[in-house]
């Protein structure tokens, strides 16, 4: 099947990258947030970045934060093998060290975020207890 629909999906890049239309101001695009809610334990980060392959779980989305010893186990070392980030999101602090579903690290984990299908009629109804 192929997801394709014009308007929507322009809609949706200009909006992730920060340029769409938005009546919230300063409204931004959390990669981390984003990372840990729909790859929790980074699969789809290790699949296409096998530089960071040897980093177990969520902490694959913010390899800069890990200790050196962590970085050298998992055979990571910044600026040679995986590159630093050209820049840190003060956004993004809240999110660093956490586990899927809000626990933070590196204690109380909780398993995988759940997301519930809530299908359209969660978003255009009155009830909003689903």
């Amino acid at each position: 099947k192929v997801d394709y629909d014009v308007c929507s999906n322009y809609g949706n890049w200009l909006y992730s990258a920060g340029v769409g239309n938005d009546p919230r101001d300063s409204r931004k695009f959390n990669m981390i947030k984003q990372g840990l809610d729909y790859d929790g334990n980074g699969d789809y980060v290790r699949l296409w970045v096998p530089e960071l392959q040897g980093i177990k779980g969520a902490d694959i989305h913010t390899p800069w934060a890990l200790s050196s010893a962590a970085l050298a186990q998992a055979g990571v070392t910044l600026g040679e093998t995986y590159p630093w980030p050209v820049v840190t999101a003060p956004e993004w602090s809240r999110h660093v060290h956490q586990r899927p579903g809000g626990s933070p690290h590196p204690r109380g984990r909780r398993g995988p975020a759940q997301h519930k299908d809530r299908g359209i009629d969660f978003y255009f109804s009155r009830k909003k207890d689903a």
